[in-house]
């Protein structure tokens, strides 16, 4: 079976284009993305940082709440995240898999879980996570800062 090629992230991220991530899927209250663990993602135990893992999760969750709004320019507002809770079942190694899934929103508020797998199926870390809808994000000064949309 051959992977898909990854589709264009909705916004702007230089931190996740950094970490290499790739967005496989985004519809219908879930987002999927993946990321081959290459020597930068590593701790000392020379397995995938509970970083990366964390933002992978945040970031799967994120577009999964954006999914609601799919059907909006650049997929509606954008999202911040108002809280996490992660916990790890075993070591990330070789290509991860992450999966977000929108359990609840509200018009401010979503309410999401993800789970990442690693290159066998099973199940490395788990998430809950609270998202924020917001149009702009106060910035230094109380200025608004725009949400960064991607081109085309």
């Amino acid at each position: 079976m051959t992977e898909e090629p990854p589709l264009k992230f909705p916004v702007h991220i230089p931190f996740v284009q950094q970490l290499g991530f790739e967005l496989v899927r985004i519809d219908e209250g879930e987002a999927e993305l993946r990321v081959d663990i290459r020597e930068l993602h590593l701790n000392s135990w020379e397995v995938a940082h509970g970083g990366v893992l964390m933002t992978l999760l945040d970031v799967a969750m994120a577009h999964a709440a954006r999914s609601a709004h799919r059907d909006q320019p650049g997929f509606g507002p954008g999202v911040v995240t108002v809280e996490m809770k992660t916990s790890f079942m075993r070591p990330g190694e070789g290509a991860l898999r992450a999966v977000g899934r929108l359990l609840h929103r509200s018009t401010t508020m979503a309410f999401c879980d993800g789970s990442v797998y690693g290159e066998d199926g099973r199940l490395c870390a788990h998430s809950t996570g609270t998202f924020k809808y917001l149009k702009a994000l106060p910035g230094k000064g109380r200025s608004l800062k725009a949400l960064q949309r991607t081109e085309g």
